[in-house]
Protein backbone atom coordinates (compact mmCIF):
# COMPACT_ATOMS: atom_id res chain seq x y z
CA UNK A 1 0.00 0.00 0.00
CA UNK A 2 1.72 3.05 -1.34
CA UNK A 3 1.96 6.12 0.91
CA UNK A 4 0.20 9.34 0.63
CA UNK A 5 1.39 11.53 -2.47
CA UNK A 6 4.75 13.50 -1.85
CA UNK A 7 2.84 17.02 -3.41
CA UNK A 8 0.32 16.54 -1.49
CA UNK A 9 2.21 15.87 1.80
CA UNK A 10 4.10 19.48 0.49
CA UNK A 11 0.87 21.02 -0.31
CA UNK A 12 -0.50 20.66 3.04
CA UNK A 13 3.01 22.38 4.76
CA UNK A 14 2.50 24.86 2.80
CA UNK A 15 -1.24 25.87 3.87
CA UNK A 16 0.15 25.28 7.36
CA UNK A 17 2.87 28.37 6.75
CA UNK A 18 0.07 30.23 4.64
CA UNK A 19 -1.87 29.92 7.50
CA UNK A 20 0.88 31.31 10.40
CA UNK A 21 0.91 34.02 8.44
CA UNK A 22 -2.36 34.81 8.02
CA UNK A 23 -2.58 34.31 11.97
CA UNK A 24 0.55 35.52 13.45
CA UNK A 25 1.35 38.13 10.65
CA UNK A 26 2.00 41.22 13.28
CA UNK A 27 4.40 38.58 15.05
CA UNK A 28 7.97 39.20 14.04
CA UNK A 29 8.43 36.44 11.26
CA UNK A 30 10.87 35.62 8.81
CA UNK A 31 11.59 32.88 6.16
CA UNK A 32 14.01 30.86 8.55
CA UNK A 33 11.63 30.82 11.32
CA UNK A 34 9.03 29.52 9.45
CA UNK A 35 10.73 26.97 7.31
CA UNK A 36 12.19 25.51 11.08
CA UNK A 37 8.49 25.39 11.84
CA UNK A 38 7.71 23.00 9.04
CA UNK A 39 11.36 21.31 9.61
CA UNK A 40 12.57 22.39 5.73
CA UNK A 41 14.98 24.61 4.97
CA UNK A 42 14.46 28.34 3.87
CA UNK A 43 15.58 27.84 0.45
CA UNK A 44 13.32 24.90 0.15
CA UNK A 45 10.11 26.54 1.49
CA UNK A 46 10.61 30.15 -0.14
CA UNK A 47 11.08 27.94 -3.69
CA UNK A 48 7.88 25.48 -3.14
CA UNK A 49 5.73 28.35 -1.75
CA UNK A 50 6.52 30.84 -5.10
CA UNK A 51 5.48 27.52 -6.51
CA UNK A 52 2.24 27.06 -5.21
CA UNK A 53 0.67 30.86 -4.40
CA UNK A 54 2.97 32.77 -7.12
CA UNK A 55 4.69 35.12 -4.36
CA UNK A 56 7.61 34.23 -1.85
CA UNK A 57 6.79 34.08 1.57
CA UNK A 58 7.94 37.64 2.85
CA UNK A 59 5.71 39.29 -0.50
CA UNK A 60 2.34 36.97 1.31
CA UNK A 61 3.16 38.08 4.86
CA UNK A 62 3.50 41.83 3.28
CA UNK A 63 0.51 41.96 1.61
CA UNK A 64 -1.05 40.55 4.45
CA UNK A 65 0.32 43.25 7.17
CA UNK A 66 -0.57 46.36 4.37
CA UNK A 67 -3.88 44.98 3.98
CA UNK A 68 -4.33 45.12 7.89
CA UNK A 69 -2.98 47.95 7.88
CA UNK A 70 -5.30 49.72 5.12
CA UNK A 71 -7.97 48.49 7.38
CA UNK A 72 -6.86 50.01 10.85
CA UNK A 73 -6.13 53.27 8.78
CA UNK A 74 -9.45 53.45 7.57
CA UNK A 75 -11.40 53.62 10.89
CA UNK A 76 -8.59 56.75 11.18
CA UNK A 77 -8.36 56.63 15.06
CA UNK A 78 -4.34 55.85 14.93
CA UNK A 79 -1.37 57.54 13.17
CA UNK A 80 0.68 56.10 10.55
CA UNK A 81 3.60 55.49 12.91
CA UNK A 82 1.09 53.28 15.44
CA UNK A 83 -0.68 51.24 12.46
CA UNK A 84 3.05 50.76 11.16
CA UNK A 85 3.86 48.21 14.43
CA UNK A 86 0.45 47.45 14.85
CA UNK A 87 1.22 45.15 12.16
CA UNK A 88 4.16 44.04 12.74
CA UNK A 89 7.05 46.27 10.27
CA UNK A 90 9.88 47.45 12.56
CA UNK A 91 10.77 49.92 10.04
CA UNK A 92 8.61 52.83 9.40
CA UNK A 93 10.16 53.56 5.80
CA UNK A 94 9.85 50.20 4.83
CA UNK A 95 6.07 49.87 5.71
CA UNK A 96 5.84 53.18 3.75
CA UNK A 97 7.65 51.52 0.93
CA UNK A 98 5.62 48.42 0.83
CA UNK A 99 2.40 50.34 1.23
CA UNK A 100 3.30 52.57 -1.53
CA UNK A 101 4.00 50.06 -4.04
CA UNK A 102 1.06 48.13 -3.34
CA UNK A 103 -1.69 50.50 -3.07
CA UNK A 104 -0.45 53.09 -5.19
CA UNK A 105 -0.14 56.04 -2.34
CA UNK A 106 1.54 56.77 0.76
CA UNK A 107 -0.28 55.58 3.80
CA UNK A 108 -0.45 58.96 5.19
CA UNK A 109 -2.09 60.06 1.73
CA UNK A 110 -4.61 56.83 2.17
CA UNK A 111 -5.35 57.71 5.52
CA UNK A 112 -6.68 61.35 4.71
CA UNK A 113 -8.68 60.08 1.43
CA UNK A 114 -10.18 57.15 3.26
CA UNK A 115 -11.36 58.95 6.55
CA UNK A 116 -12.65 61.98 4.05
CA UNK A 117 -14.53 59.40 1.94
CA UNK A 118 -16.19 56.99 4.47
CA UNK A 119 -18.58 54.86 3.17
CA UNK A 120 -21.40 52.88 4.87
CA UNK A 121 -19.66 49.91 2.95
CA UNK A 122 -20.08 46.49 4.93
CA UNK A 123 -16.07 45.77 6.52
CA UNK A 124 -16.69 42.84 4.53
CA UNK A 125 -16.95 44.35 0.92
CA UNK A 126 -14.55 47.29 2.29
CA UNK A 127 -11.85 44.53 2.64
CA UNK A 128 -12.48 42.95 -0.78
CA UNK A 129 -12.74 46.22 -2.89
CA UNK A 130 -9.68 47.81 -1.14
CA UNK A 131 -7.12 44.41 -1.44
CA UNK A 132 -3.53 45.16 -2.13
CA UNK A 133 -2.49 44.01 -5.77
CA UNK A 134 0.91 42.65 -5.96
CA UNK A 135 1.07 42.51 -10.07
CA UNK A 136 -0.89 45.76 -10.91
CA UNK A 137 -0.56 44.77 -14.33
CA UNK A 138 -2.36 41.85 -14.06
CA UNK A 139 -5.15 43.00 -11.92
CA UNK A 140 -8.88 44.58 -12.81
CA UNK A 141 -9.01 48.12 -12.97
CA UNK A 142 -11.00 49.71 -10.30
CA UNK A 143 -11.65 53.37 -9.43
CA UNK A 144 -9.46 55.50 -6.71
CA UNK A 145 -10.71 56.60 -3.74
CA UNK A 146 -10.61 60.12 -4.93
Amino acid sequence: MPGPDPRLRELALLRRVRDRIDREYARPLDVEALARGVHVSAGHLSRAFKAAYGESPYSYLMTRRIERAMALLRRGDLSVTEVCFAVGCASLGTFSTRFSELVGMSPGRYRRLATEHATDLPTCVAKQALRPVRNREAAPQRAPLA
